[in-house]
């Protein structure tokens, strides 16, 4: 397995530019919630993600300080108002922004933080800022718009699997994509082994997202952090259930729509059956095969995206182990 010590340099350094970020004091109700979102924790995979896309091509991190910061909280922005919209009330184990300093206060300081995203970003270069800002708008606008979908699809009963992956590649995997791409531009990279280098990140979004779906079913409630089954409950659209309701014969698709359709079901009952439904037909095996393809198609543009053979290898080792995690 390739030496990681230089990604694990860069999650720390992408941690530390996130403890750098610092807001105004005054109005504290509205910049509190700030720094009560971004303590929150999480991976950081994204603002290491803009580290490690520098790294492939050039020296000076510093360079990815600013925009390592605004995917940052752009993406925290988006999980605050994302709570919002879902009613959640907690978020990493703690109450969320909502719940904690209420409804108005969450969504104006949700609307700060994206408008301090620019601001970090208008640190960057001259000479690179217009790219930057053209794909961070367009990744912005694609995650509203995969939100938008997710939300539309809960009340759906006609969401198919190509609708389901496009959903997931807008409002969770072009992100990544967009940080790494970001990273490699502001590290000297040309537009073209950029491109390689979203593409790449997009892709292991995306199976990422799969790789959650098949945790949440079949991962060990003490490892995964949450209850086993929870997508279940919720009748949340996931890659499992579609592609359990494609390939279901009648008599098996019957009996999954009355697991996932409306009535006081028993939780428990609910899952087992559902998880059962999942095992005659094979489910996990395709979802898994699905993930790993997915996965090489990434890989395959990560071999094209130029720089440092070396870097690349972290990198791949890197979202590799993320990718088959058992939590």
């Amino acid at each position: 397995m390739a030496d990681l010590e230089l990604i694990r340099q860069l999650l720390e350094r992408a941690g530390r530019a996130i403890e750098s970020f610092s807001v105004p004091a005054r109005p504290e109700n509205l910049y509190a919630p700030v720094i009560y979102a971004l303590e929150g924790g999480g991976k950081r995979m994204r603002p290491a993600a803009v580290f490690m896309g520098c790294a492939v091509y050039g020296d000076n991190l510093d360079d990815a300080v600013a925009p390592a910061v605004a995917v940052e909280v752009f993406h925290n922005f988006t999980l605050l108002h994302d709570d919002v919209m879902d009613d959640a009330p907690l978020r990493r184990g703690r109450p969320t922004v909502w719940k904690h300093y209420g409804l108005n206060t969450a969504i104006l300081s949700g609307d700060v933080m994206l408008v301090r995203c620019y601001a970090e970003l208008a640190k960057c270069h001259r000479d690179v800022l217009p790219e930057l800002l053209d794909i961070f708008n367009r990744t912005a606008t694609e995650v509203c718009e995969g939100q938008q979908l997710d939300m539309d699809f809960e009340g759906r009963t006609d969401v198919t699997l190509e609708a389901y992956l496009h959903m997931i590649t807008l409002k969770t995997a072009v992100l990544l994509g967009a940080s790494l791409q970001m990273g490699a531009l502001v590290g000297g990279a040309t537009p073209d082994e950029a491109a390689h280098l979203y593409q790449f990140g997009k892709l292991c979004g995306v199976a990422f997202q799969i790789q959650d779906d098949i945790l949440d079913v079949y991962g060990d409630s003490a490892k995964v952090g949450k209850q086993v089954g929870g997508d279940i409950l919720s009748n949340k659209k996931t890659f499992l259930l579609l592609k359990a309701l494609e390939v279901a014969d009648p008599d098996r698709r019957a009996e999954l729509e009355y697991w996932t359709g409306p009535g006081d079901h028993d939780p428990a009952k609910k899952v087992q059956a559902v998880t059962h439904i999942y095992d005659e037909l094979g489910i996990p095996a395709m979802a898994r095969e699905k993930k790993e393809r997915v996965y090489q198609g990434a890989r395959e543009h990560l071999e094209r995206a130029g720089g440092r053979v070396l870097t690349r290898q972290q990198i791949a080792a890197y979202f590799d182990r993320l990718l088959h995690r058992d939590h």
